[in-house]
């Protein structure tokens, strides 16, 4: 379901972001997008919606809504950044190596940071990042 444009406008004042036209449809692009879309994904979804928009223009309000909390940006190794808009808890993510897929999963025992280093060097711990790597069912089926 498509979010109304204001509020999509009141979330990023809300955050102390200027809801900008352009920030309004990147914010708008991640959420309805499946997954975790990277950078390039969500800018042809913007360019969709708005016609002709700068790359650097959809990586400036990126990174302004991962800065105040909006979005978070995770990282799977050789992967390009990718984007979601469920922010605020401590879940991870399922990997799949072969197609790139990337899923939510809850955190898997206990309360957050859900795993417990032996040793934090006087670090307060808030949060752990965990990613799960495998073979997604789609790419089971074609290697069989």
């Amino acid at each position: 379901m498509t979010r109304p444009a204001e509020e999509i406008a009141d979330q990023l004042r809300d955050h102390g972001l200027r809801a900008t036209t352009t920030r309004v449809a990147v914010l708008r692009a991640v959420g309805e997008l499946s997954g975790h879309p990277d950078t390039d994904t969500i800018a042809g979804r913007v360019r969709q919606s708005l016609g002709t928009i700068s790359t650097q223009a959809v990586y400036d309000g990126l990174h302004a809504m991962t800065r105040v909390g909006l979005l978070r940006r995770i990282e799977p190794a050789g992967s390009p950044a990718r984007y979601e808009t469920r922010v605020g808890d401590n879940h991870h993510h399922l990997v799949c190596r072969s197609c790139g897929a990337a899923h939510d999963v809850d955190c898997v025992v206990g309360l957050a940071p859900c795993l417990t280093p032996n040793e934090t060097k006087d670090f307060v711990i808030d949060e752990a990042e965990v990613t799960f790597w495998g073979i997604c069912p789609d790419c089971q089926h074609v290697a069989a």
